[in-house]
């Protein structure tokens, strides 16, 4: 281990055509610590088995086959997708232009400077870490929201549906003193110490119901 390394820095896909670019930034970025897998071209990165977090892709956006952009286009409509990181040739601004805003987290320009690709690989993982955490976070809160009753998962749906509380209790045949007691007791079970947690919950739910 060099002086520079950083032991389980992350991990970064580097894919790039061209060997001698490839080779060199692989290099590059395992003498300050990171660990890194090359690809030749986008076909063969999207087949690679899944990686351990944190990581991230370095791409080129001028790519045979399967363009960098429509990798990043492929990524982003994957759930877990990595961060990306796009290399540009001297000229490709609207395109670079066009990558950010599709959610890249970084253009690099060739040549790139090497401070301005380790900050940029920093900065993806820092995000890839980020996105580990809030997933993990959401996937906890659904899991609370698995366990509920059948009837407590009706009574989560009614409240965040804006529905009044007299209105509930008149439909579960209680008081609404008693379905107080019921809420009060959901939102221990969810965790959440406010209503609007408890709305919070609910587009995650409706969120995660979406992607599947």
């Amino acid at each position: 281990m060099s002086g520079n390394e950083i032991p389980n820095a992350g991990h970064v896909f580097v894919v790039e055509d061209d060997e001698a670019v490839r080779d060199s930034l692989a290099l590059l970025l395992r003498l300050h610590g990171y660990r890194t897998t090359v690809f030749a071209s986008a076909e063969d990165f999207v087949q690679a088995p899944a990686c351990q977090r944190p990581a991230c892709a370095l791409v080129d956006i001028r790519l045979p086959g399967m363009s960098g952009l429509a990798l990043q286009a492929r990524m982003m409509r994957s759930d877990g997708s990595l961060p990306l990181l796009l290399m540009t040739a001297q000229g490709d601004a609207a395109i670079a232009r066009t990558a950010l805003l599709q959610g890249a987290i970084d253009f690099l320009e060739k040549p790139i400077d090497e401070t301005d690709l380790l900050e940029a690989v920093a900065r993806a993982l820092r995000s890839d870490c980020e996105q580990l955490t809030r997933d993990h976070d959401r996937d906890e809160v659904l899991a609370r929201v698995g366990t509920l009753t059948r009837h407590e998962r009706e009574l989560f749906e009614h409240i965040t549906n804006g529905r009044q509380q007299r209105e509930i209790a008149e439909e579960f045949g209680v008081t609404v003193a008693v379905l107080d007691e019921q809420r009060a007791r959901l939102m221990e079970k969810l965790q959440v110490r406010r209503m609007a947690d408890l709305f919070r919950l609910r587009f995650r739910v409706a969120e995660r119901a979406a992607r599947r």
